[in-house]
């Protein structure tokens, strides 16, 4: 008889892969905490990869006697790591009893003899945390498995954003971690073009925007150190984070003396940033207290924000840190474009003010800890007529004073991951083509509107909607509810609604363990 066929091996995410893994500390730390366990651990094991394949080089190219020469690690931005800081070290004594301690002294160390890494580490913290040895040597093998050989990718940004997906009713929302998606990044880097001069984020997360922006300068034969980076995060654990993301790329930062809120506490007050990318808290509620802020500077003659939401807070911090020819690429929720109140007539004045260049309609389930559709705004300080420029190539840009370009790419982007979507290289290029073929001179023949997907609007068509920058109000759509297939339909949801009953049962099963862990079990 013959031998049925083995079923093929379902693929784990890397992040479910460390997810499955650190949920081994459960009862030695709580879970909230597993990303700090987590992440610190993939430092160690990154940087000591980067380390030992530098030291190949070094043997091969030099010889055996430099090895060990600071200079020739440092010179290609790599971290020079002592014996008991690298992770051959650390896995090598990963059962004794004071392993705990050892990761302590060898993150200490990295730091001590790294600038660019002070008070981005942990201090002593996995001696407080008192894991049970089998199970931080069970954390530490599974780690030791993983491939950091990744330079496309945010790593650090992505484990940590998945780790806020698992408390995003608790402590991911409103709070300045989300973590920005690669393709998004990309999308907004390809529009805006960051090439050299200043680049700055007001909320930067894990700092995931500067690692993608970087890679994109690389990969347009763009120099990086034409690029002056400067950023603010206010949450404490997650801007040590962006220290650390950043230094072991290299990349060289102006994140300000500490983790401090943006709008109470400006790092960079003087600062005028020739590009700004940025992903701000959605819809912040009471980010200010009902009399302060109230002279701020940063308002500069535009109505005083209203502390229901800070989403155009968010817009005129951004707006008053643009240089004189400054662009910025930035993402809120949906809201935003159509707000009454207060933020009807700052977005009217910013308007008629000629700043609004651009309004993109972005597809739902980019990201992991909201699902909903957001909106991908750009702002540029000069839209007239110039010549520029840029990496080597001379634009030609006409005037775009009076007309905003309004986009909806809610149809784009491919599955990834089961229940994410991301835009493919294909599905940005058509994006990054149409506006900068919308910008330059010639563009009656090289840009068109397209029912759907694009609109050229007037002042004078988006005056008479209200100040409206809801990207359906401009441009046209087909309606197609005569042609919806019920039975398919029907099917889809099915599929959707059996998955999530699926996870239902599985986080009931988890809680009633947790409880008969705990000595408390729950009968049914």
């Amino acid at each position: 008889m013959a031998k049925a066929a083995a079923k093929p091996k379902k693929e784990v995410s890397m992040e479910e892969t460390l997810w499955k893994s650190a949920d081994k500390l459960r009862g030695s730390v709580e879970p909230a905490e597993y990303k700090h366990v987590v992440l610190s651990l993939f430092f160690l094991k990154f940087a000591s990869d980067k380390f030992e394949k530098q030291r190949k080089m070094i043997a091969e190219k030099y010889g055996e006697r430099f090895v060990d020469n600071v200079a020739f690690y440092t010179k290609d931005n790599v971290f020079f790591l002592p014996e008991e800081s690298r992770w051959s070290y650390i896995i090598e004594h990963a059962k004794q009893d004071d392993i705990a301690l050892k990761i302590d002294t060898a993150l200490y160390n990295i730091e001590k003899s790294n600038p660019a890494l002070k008070g981005a580490l942990p201090d002593n913290y996995y001696s407080r945390l008192h894991i049970d040895t089998a199970k931080l040597a069970s954390l530490l093998d599974e780690i030791n498995r993983m491939n950091t050989d990744d330079e496309e990718n945010d790593i650090i940004g992505r484990v940590y954003e998945y780790f806020l997906s698992k408390f995003a009713l608790t402590e991911g929302k409103g709070k300045g971690e989300f973590y920005t998606p690669k393709s998004i990044v990309n999308l907004i880097a390809e529009m805006i073009e960051p090439y050299d001069g200043v680049l700055y984020d007001p909320c930067c997360g894990s700092g995931g925007m500067f690692v993608q922006s970087i890679k994109f300068v690389e990969a347009h034969s763009g120099n990086k150190k034409k690029v002056s980076i400067y950023g603010q995060e206010y949450t404490n654990t997650t801007f040590k984070l962006a220290k650390m993301n950043l230094a072991i790329r290299g990349i060289s930062a102006n994140l300000g003396e500490m983790a401090a809120n943006t709008f109470s506490n400006d790092q960079h007050k003087d600062l005028k940033a020739d590009f700004i990318m940025a992903n701000p808290p959605f819809n912040q509620k009471e980010w200010r207290a009902e009399n302060e802020l109230i002279d701020d500077p940063r308002w500069n003659g535009y109505e005083v924000p209203p502390t229901s939401n800070a989403n155009y807070g968010w817009i005129l911090n951004i707006v008053s840190k643009l240089s004189q020819n400054g662009v910025a690429g930035f993402l809120l929720a949906n809201g935003a474009l159509s707000d009454d109140g207060t933020e009807l007539k700052i977005r009217k004045q910013l308007i008629e003010n000629n700043l609004v260049e651009a309004i993109i309609i972005l597809p739902r389930n980019l990201f992991y800890t909201t699902d909903i559709s957001v909106t991908l705004w750009i702002i540029n300080k000069n839209k007239k007529a110039r010549v520029v420029e840029q990496n080597g190539q001379l634009k030609r840009y006409r005037n775009r004073e009076k007309e905003i370009l309004f986009m909806d790419l809610r149809q784009m982007g491919s599955p990834y991951e089961k229940k994410y979507i991301e835009l493919t290289e294909d599905d940005r290029a058509k994006v990054t083509d149409v506006y900068h073929a919308w910008q330059q001179e010639g563009f009656e023949d090289t840009y068109e509107n397209v029912p759907e997907f694009c609109y050229s609007a007037s002042l004078e068509e988006v005056a008479e909607k209200g100040y409206t920058l809801v990207p359906s109000r401009y441009i046209e759509f087909v309606n197609r509810d005569e042609n919806i297939d019920f039975d398919t339909k029907m099917k889809s949801l099915q599929a959707e609604l059996k998955e999530l009953l699926v996870a239902e049962e599985k986080s009931k099963a988890d809680l009633l363990s947790v409880f008969k862990e705990l000595g408390y079990e729950i009968e049914l």
